[in-house]
């Protein structure tokens, strides 16, 4: 499958919000986890959504205030996971239809660190296909 080049512009966006969050001191997991659960993520998982164009630092402040305030602390997953998780989880979306509330339950923000180092020289596509492998194993 090749998306076109505005899902490959969100999958990028969504890669550099879940940097920036890490930047702005976020806890990791409680960010992912605030993001993929609501309500900018499920806008994202929409045809068109204005909210898909805001930038970064727009996207984190919704988040956070949506949360009530995320945990900020020194130790989160570096960038380049974060990059890879957000551009991935995006993708995953594009490629199967899947809501971000649905691909979070099969792949929370500690698999995607823990599977990482493994996964990120694969094609996108064969990580998720191999992330949702794991995922009906662990449900079964």
């Amino acid at each position: 499958m090749t998306l076109d080049s505005l899902s490959l512009q969100l999958c990028d966006i969504q890669g550099r919000l879940f940097v920036y969050a890490c930047e702005q001191g976020c806890a990791s997991v409680p960010f992912v986890e605030a993001y993929m659960l609501g309500d900018t993520a499920a806008a994202f998982d929409r045809p068109y959504d204005r909210t898909q164009w805001m930038g970064e630092e727009y996207l984190f402040e919704e988040v956070d205030e949506a949360s009530g305030g995320l945990p900020r602390t020194k130790e989160s997953f570096p960038e380049e996971t974060l990059y890879w998780m957000g551009y991935t989880y995006r993708y995953w979306h594009f490629y199967t239809g899947e809501s971000s509330r649905e691909i979070y339950s099969t792949a929370s923000a500690n698999t995607m660190a823990l599977v990482y180092p493994g996964f990120h020289t694969l094609d996108v596509e064969v990580a998720i296909d191999r992330l949702r492998e794991m995922g009906s194993e662990k449900r079964s």
